[in-house]
């Protein structure tokens, strides 16, 4: 039976082949997933290794609480005074010690904008010229920067056409600077830091642009020779003053890979899940492949059955196929998972994720674990179809057209259905509604929920068929008109003007004119007719004209045909649509969620923002320092310029985001006090506090309430509660707790504004805007937004986010599309002498197209009615739970989603209607 299994699979290339395509696209996402994170991961363990290449010891700042490695939310450890510099110095253990600063700062372009590439760091550094063994800067050209210079990266200095000896822009804390470039440089041995661009400076120049005169970030330590690390960290231990630590050089790495590990960690899962999504579609499209399959092969089961094969033997014929089909689709998806690593770097990188990278890293785990997870599913989804085939009765060797009956238990199935599906919503309630569960639970109550949803309406949508086959009939037929007549003048019209010019009649004159014309008009087909003339030329095939030449009229008895065909076997048309409608259901719950969340955050700008500008950085996120906002305070008009400056600190044992306001906040913010006033905000003195509804009512907060909090630099203020404000639907730009900017700076020696907001007289006018600008030239970084143009660039980012989210389920749309086209061919083979009897009763080439292309489109417009509606019930459940996002349908979005559904229907049909409409029908009529 082995040999039997393996001469099946020779015997039958195409189908397996094409049955394999889902296998192949989801393991090549999760190999290049594995691919794609360890290669980032390999970039960044490169990039800290090379921070404290020939370092020994490292000291650097210790907050008092735990921070997350947002710069945004103030989690960067204090700075720590210089003079610790020279007592290490000064010990016996100590071989060499240097102390450094880093921080931002902003490279200006020639065109006196900020360089910024996607969406990465504008990283600084301070450079020690006698002490290169500690640089993590390599020297490429020019010398290494004097007081007031500085030297930046190689790429940046390509791609913005700087040289060594020029001129160029910083932006740090303060206003612009003009510096003169000195050298370029490369970070160490990294091939690729990612869009980050590289400024290094002297000591000095660094401590004073980054505002931190007399303090150092961080002290490298070489120990001497006989000396352990332990005893040198012994050492440094004794004269180190509170608040600095230190680590060995490993340990220092490891703690600043800290927040890298946990976003690859997330960013590999996040992959991984639309990996599972694809290899889910693509197993109801190995289980439909293969239970047309056996269905086709019922004869030869029966067959083997009377020569004496038993029902294991079968069993196990159609097993090691499916096992043989899921290892050679897993070691060629295993391979394109390196092309897929490549395209998403791209991807990320065209979103704005600019990623470091290192080369790609091919490890054995994820050979592993892509093999054994493409073979799993493969078989998985074979179960069900090889045990069909073992129930095949040897008596049906000698019937003509024989098929199996249906089990005792088919009658159940609708019911069987019903209940998986409604056990799946219990488990999405159960999910998001039920309090007090864990991460863990609500994820794994969620996904196991969402997939017995998917399984259930699957099965139970061949109920479904008919009347949907019904309704889509029409809508296919009059799509497919619609799209055709749109792309008369990109497709039909230079197609038809090229075959004119090729072997078209008339005179030679006339020819040359549609053959010029067709090609200005549509240069891509040129290439296709050309190919096309030169294979009629060698006889290898014969053109017809386009089947659907604009202004013809759909053709009614080809149509009837293709809808009648759809209806035919409910079942399997509706596990061809299933690929597709779990596609579109996921595409259809993110634009929901997506429209959701925007709308929400738009009207919570309208109801806090009270002002008339916003001053933000140009990428729209990174925060900005002081100085910015108190040169916008100097434009005239200004009436009242107020911040939120952010950070972390610690209340009832755990880190929370805090915010600070200032005494202009009354006059540009505006809250929904549940207690408290809108004096509260210009009144709020040193040790009073605003917290949020949830906040409050978390920990029983009231109004004079005590509230202890402890800061990064360890100190505790003692606040009381002055106000208790009720966040909008669509989140604010406030943390928990919200202090005085002045109790805040005394306690943050390194402030950054979250966001800046300006009112001026006369509101938002060409002259304020203009002003407000020349305001803030002096830092480019920084620029001025009317509150429409605010809301427009924070929800740019929620947008770029759903496109990425929509490239990655493009995926299963595409696996879903080769199940469309591997059931047409299928049926194409099913229907041999069926098409070859069509055919010889009239039907022509072009009707049989139709017929099949009709097919096509109508089960393609099943999955996608489906799918969309079963979308929007789960954007529904989340809206109805999380109070952030509410229920707005995408509308227009939905009728982009139904006519893509109707062009895979045409593509998918391309080739097995080709296949139909070229079967000869003597040979059709005696086909076995």
């Amino acid at each position: 039976m082995i040999r039997f299994a393996l001469q099946g699979i020779l015997g039958r290339k195409l189908r397996t082949a094409l049955t394999a395509i889902g296998v192949v696209l989801g393991v090549a996402l999760v190999s290049g997933t594995y691919v794609l994170t360890d290669s980032i991961s390999s970039a960044f363990d490169s990039i800290f290794t090379e921070n404290y290449k020939n370092t020994d010891a490292a000291i650097t700042g210790k907050s008092a609480i735990d921070l997350s490695q947002d710069e945004a939310a103030g989690g960067v450890a204090p700075p720590f005074d210089q003079s610790l510099l020279a007592k290490v110095q000064a010990l016996p253990e100590a071989g060499v010690a240097e102390g450094g600063v880093f921080g931002e700062a902003q490279l200006i372009g020639k065109d006196g904008k900020t360089i910024v590439f996607g969406g990465a760091p504008n990283l600084a550094f301070s450079v020690t010229p006698d002490r290169p063994e500690f640089n993590t800067l390599a020297l490429v050209s020019g010398a290494w920067p004097a007081p007031g210079e500085v030297v930046i990266d190689t790429q940046t200095a390509e791609k913005k056409g700087f040289q060594a000896g020029e001129t160029i822009g910083v932006q740090a804390r303060g206003p612009i600077q003009r510096m003169r470039i000195s050298g370029l440089v490369e970070f160490g041995q990294v091939s690729s830091i990612g869009g980050a661009t590289l400024a290094g400076f002297d000591l000095p120049t660094a401590q004073r642009l980054m505002d931190k005169e007399g303090k150092l970030d961080q002290i490298l330590v070489a120990k001497k020779d006989g000396v352990s690390e332990q005893q040198l960290i012994d050492a440094i231990q004794k004269v180190l003053p509170e608040g600095t630590q230190v680590r060995t050089a490993e340990d220092q790495a490891t703690a600043d890979a800290e927040g890298t590990s946990g976003f690859l960690d997330f960013f590999r899962t996040f992959l991984l899940v639309f990996a599972g999504i694809a290899l889910f579609v693509g197993s109801f499209v190995i289980a439909n492949s293969l239970s047309i399959t056996i269905a086709q092969r019922t004869r030869e089961f029966a067959t083997l059955r009377t020569l004496g094969a038993s029902r294991r033997q079968v069993l196990s014929s159609v097993v090691l196929e499916a096992l043989v089909t899921g290892l050679l689709a897993s070691v060629v998806g295993l391979f394109l998972g390196l092309g897929i690593a490549t395209g998403l770097f791209r991807v990320f990188d065209a979103a704005g994720l600019t990623l470091p990278n290192n080369g790609l890293v091919f490890s054995t785990r994820t050979v592993i674990v892509a093999l054994i997870v493409g073979v799993l599913v493969t078989l998985l989804a074979s179960l069900r179809p090889a045990w069909r085939a073992t129930r095949v009765p040897p008596i049906a060797a000698v019937r003509e057209g024989a098929t199996l009956a249906p089990t005792r238990f088919h009658r159940f199935r609708p019911v069987g259905a019903a209940l998986l599906a409604i056990a799946g919503v219990a488990l999405v309630v159960v999910g998001l509604f039920v309090d007090g569960l864990s991460t863990t639970t609500v994820l794994s109550s969620l996904g196991v929920g969402v997939l017995l949803i998917f399984i259930g309406i699957a099965l139970f949508s061949s109920r479904l068929v008919r009347p949907l086959a019904a309704f889509s009939n029409p809508v296919a037929r009059w799509s497919v008109l619609i799209l055709t007549v749109l792309a008369w003048p990109f497709f039909s019209l230079p197609y038809w003007l090229l075959r004119r010019g090729v072997w078209g009649p008339g005179s030679s004159g006339r020819r040359t004119a549609g053959f010029v014309l067709g090609a200005v008009l549509n240069p891509v087909l040129l290439l296709i007719v050309l190919i096309m003339a030169v294979r009629r030329r060698a006889g290898s095939w014969q053109p017809e004209w386009p089947a659907d030449f604009p202004g013809v009229l759909p053709d009614r008895p080809a149509t009837e045909i293709g809808g009648q065909n759809s209806k035919r076997d409910p079942h399997r048309t509706a596990s061809t649509a299933a690929a597709l409608m779990i596609g579109l259901a996921l595409v259809t719950l993110v634009a929901t969620l997506g429209a959701g969340i925007i709308k929400p955050f738009e009207d919570a700008v309208d109801r806090i923002f009270s002002g008339d500008y916003a001053i933000t950085a140009q990428n729209n996120f990174s925060p900005l320092p002081p100085a910015v906002a108190q040169a916008a305070a100097a434009a005239p008009g200004v009436t009242s310029v107020s911040s939120v400056r952010g950070g972390q600190a610690q209340a009832f044992g755990e880190t929370i985001f805090i915010t600070a306001v200032d005494s202009q906040a009354a006059g540009v913010l505006s809250f929904d006090w549940q207690a408290g006033s809108q004096d509260v905000l210009g009144q709020l003195r040193a040790d009073g506090a605003v917290v949020d509804e949830t906040y409050a009512k978390d920990h029983n907060l009231q109004l004079g309430s005590s509230l202890p909090l402890q800061t990064a630099g360890g100190k505790t203020l003692p606040l009381k509660v002055a106000g208790i404000f009720k966040p909008p639907a669509g989140g604010s730009p406030f943390g928990n707790v919200t202090i005085s900017t002045t109790s805040f700076d005394a306690t943050n020696p390194q402030p950054l504004n979250v966001y800046s907001f300006a009112s001026m007289q006369g509101g938002v006018t060409a002259a304020n805007t203009a002003a407000l600008e020349q305001a803030l030239a002096t830092f480019p970084n920084a620029k001025a937004q009317t509150r429409e143009q605010f809301k427009d660039a924070q929800s740019d980012g929620i947008r770029g986010l759903l496109n990425v989210l929509y490239v990655l389920l493009a995926l299963s749309v595409v696996v879903s599309l080769f199940g469309i086209v591997n059931t047409l061919v299928l049926t194409v083979f099913e229907r041999t002498r069926e098409l070859g009897m069509l055919r010889a009763i009239g039907l022509t080439r072009r009707q049989v197209k139709r017929m099949i292309r009709h097919e096509s489109v109508i089960t393609a417009l099943i999955g996608a009615v489906i799918g969309i509606l079963l979308g929007l019930g789960l954007a529904l459940l989340l809206a109805a739970r999380l109070d952030e996002v509410s229920f707005a349908v995408p509308t227009g979005q939905l009728i982009i989603f139904a006519a893509v559904s109707v062009v895979v229907g045409i593509f998918a049909a391309i080739w097995p209607a080709r296949r139909a409409s070229r079967l000869n029908p003597l040979e059709a009529l005696q086909y076995e």
